[in-house]
């Protein structure tokens, strides 16, 4: 066996940088101490758990159908955190004829009568990260100029809830682990840069800066970390490799931070304080030799305080700052001790897009050389014979709980998979849990449906799990069929779905359907694509922000920034019994869903540039992209290379 040099000594950096970064017509502010990490929590400092004594009050399991005491706690800071900013939102959105600073502050001693909104972030690997990345700035008041007229800087900050899925996951992953940083922290190409896209997955980050590893000494890197995890006694499977490649590239830190844990956000003072929104990643159960569908499939979630579902099936939750820890019926045995460390940040996150097993079906289609994609399939046929394509999560909290509906409580292993991989590629699920009384989910959809572009599927696919057996009480607005979305033009600007509540069936929040759509860029790339320039993210991400913004209120409707001010406040209207204000009953009738469909079979889907001279005349077509959104081809191209590399190197 070779002998491998040791890893460098990674480099320490200090201080604090604020300097402008220009992306076209935005500029974005770097306000941070050059990024950081959340606290590393895990006991052995590294990838691997480790047992610790359980605190006197030993964790349990808890049944869903309500918030955790952490959760209420949180939420009882955080809701009075988000008054100044929501109501310095709403009165820079000018809706006419209302008094926004004068409604906000007259019912602040009632925080229960105040909007309540949260804002998903879907799937789609790269794409999705850098066009909601370009949202989510748009949202946010620390980037440069977001708080001028036609912006909608501010509303992150009043958000209660933050949630991803797969490509999302990552998008929210790393802002909230790196101390909830800005956008432009992470895309800042200097000394700690983070969002290093230029170079694929397969090779690893770039030398310099806070990276001082070769190709062979990141695959050996990853390997040993993996290694540990396993040497503790530990399941581990391709999940572990794929999220600690992930790692590399979302999270700072010269070793993609092996100790910082999705847990130790909640350590974050800013955090504990309610002074930013919870992030919340989404995850499906898939028991061995079962095949979802969107009707059956249990939607886990992932919070710093919990790991759980309130779906009939499992109808509970576990700390997930203690998972790794056997219970038993609800319960750790008197002789067994504690596990801390195993919600690695990178294995959380990885877990999210680990959609690895639809894409053996697909292999024929991409670009891999053909020596790589015969070594990838025989890779993938083998995993998919021991359902290894999953995140093994043994022990399982929910062992022997909650049985019969718990199909899997007589299995000492909990499978988790890709969040997007049963067509719910939005994470509405955690938000329209009635116990967390969102109004509005501004659900940002980066999803490939329609040659490279969302066409409502997730949507879709939403309210049909709404009216099954599954929903346990949850409710969701009637949504149309993809044709109808894609001919009336609901997938090329803001729509919004659940205006009415008289026309619902339980307590669903409006949706705020915030599809990718080009703006400035063709931001539909591929994605099977493994790199992304700096100047195609960066435009990308313009891109995103463009859409959000809808150009700043210059293209197709310059009342945008008040008609998500309306949006935002409708359903605090009816609790309040306010007189709707005439100007977002106006809003109300271009945005709302009426109910028209239209079920003819659409062409190839084609938009053109809204910000093309005039919005009209001659734009180019479209590039198509033939890859479906619900594969994570990049995934196991990176298992692929990793088995290869570390086989090679070993010989």
């Amino acid at each position: 066996m070779r002998t491998f040099w040791a890893l460098a000594v990674a480099l320490s950096l200090q201080g604090a940088i604020a300097v402008p970064f220009n992306i076209g017509p935005v500029e974005f502010d770097l306000p941070f101490n050059l990024v950081g990490n959340s606290i590393s929590d895990s006991p052995t400092g590294g990838y691997a758990p480790g047992e610790v004594d359980c605190p006197s009050d030993r964790p349990t399991i808890r049944k869903g159908g309500s918030l955790s005491p952490q959760e209420s706690q949180w939420l009882e800071r955080r809701r009075t955190a988000t008054i100044d900013p929501m109501q310095d939102l709403l009165e820079r959105t000018k809706i006419d004829g209302f008094d926004a600073k004068k409604y906000i502050s007259s019912h602040a001693k009632n925080v229960s009568l105040l909007p309540n909104y949260g804002i998903g972030f879907s799937g789609g690997g790269y794409r999705a990260l850098m066009n909601s990345a370009g949202m989510l700035a748009a949202f946010d008041s620390r980037t440069v100029n977001s708080t001028k007229p036609g912006h909608l800087g501010g509303l992150l900050q009043g958000a209660t809830y933050v949630a991803g899925i797969s490509g999302g996951s990552w998008l929210v992953g790393s802002i909230f682990v790196n101390n909830f940083s800005t956008v432009a922290a992470l895309q800042y190409a200097g000394p700690g840069s983070v969002w290093q896209f230029g170079n694929s997955i397969l090779e690893g980050p770039s030398k310099g800066g806070i990276q001082l590893l070769n190709t062979a000494d990141y695959y050996k890197d990853i390997a040993d970390m993996v290694g540990s995890k396993s040497d503790a006694g530990f399941n581990t499977t391709i999940t572990d490799y794929w999220g600690r490649a992930l790692s590399y590239q979302l999270i700072w830190g010269a070793d993609g931070a092996p100790g910082v844990t999705f847990s130790s956000i909640a350590l974050d003072q800013q955090f504990i304080d309610g002074k930013i929104p919870m992030p919340i990643l989404v995850s499906n159960g898939r028991n061995r030799g079962e095949f979802l569908e969107p009707t059956n499939t249990t939607v886990f979630e992932f919070n710093p305080f919990e790991l759980g579902t309130s779906d009939p099936t499992v109808y509970g939750f576990a700390p997930t700052k203690y998972l790794g820890t056997k219970y038993v019926a609800g319960v750790v045995p008197d002789d067994e001790k504690c596990v801390r460390g195993f919600d690695n940040a990178g294995f959380i996150i990885g877990t999210s897009s680990s959609l690895f097993n639809a894409f053996l079906l697909n292999i024929n289609g991409t670009a891999i050389p053909k020596k790589l994609k015969d070594a990838l399939r025989d890779i993938l046929e083998k995993l998919s014979e021991t359902e290894e394509d999953i995140a093994d999560y043994t022990p399982n909290p929910f062992y022997k709980w909650n049985g019969p509906s718990n199909l899997g409580a007589i299995d000492n292993t909990l499978s988790l998979v890709d969040g997007g991989e049963a067509f719910q590629n939005i994470p509405l699920h955690p938000m329209i849990q009635p116990e967390r009384a969102v109004d509005v989910i501004f659900a940002v959809d980066s999803s490939a449906d329609a040659t490279g572009w969302p066409n409502g599927t997730s949507l879709v696919t939403a309210y049909q799990r709404s009216l099954s057996k599954i929903q346990n009480g949850t409710a969701f607005p009637a949504i149309p069929d993809q044709n109808t979305f894609v001919n009336l033009g609901l997938n090329a600007r803001p729509s919004f779905f659940g205006c009415d509540r008289a026309n619902l069936t339980g307590p669903s929040p409006i949706i705020v359907y915030l599809p990718n759509s080009p703006y400035s860029f063709l931001s539909n790339i591929s994605t099977f694509q493994p790199t992304t320039s700096d100047e195609d993210r960066d435009a990308i991400i313009q891109n995103g922000y463009n859409a959000a913004t809808m150009a700043n209120g210059t293209v197709w409707d310059s009342q945008w920034p008040s008609c998500v001010g309306c949006v935002i406040l409708s359903r605090s209207f009816d609790r309040t019994n306010t007189k709707v204000p005439e100007a977002c009953k106006q809003c109300f009738q271009r945005y709302c869903w009426n109910g028209t469909t239209d079920y003819r079979t659409p062409p190839p889907y084609e938009p053109p540039f809204a910000l093309w001279p005039n919005g009209t005349s001659k734009v180019p077509t479209m590039k198509r992209s033939s890859a479906p959104q619900i594969l994570r081809p990049l995934a196991w191209n990176f298992a692929a290379t990793l088995v290869i590399s570390v086989v090679m190197t070993l010989i």
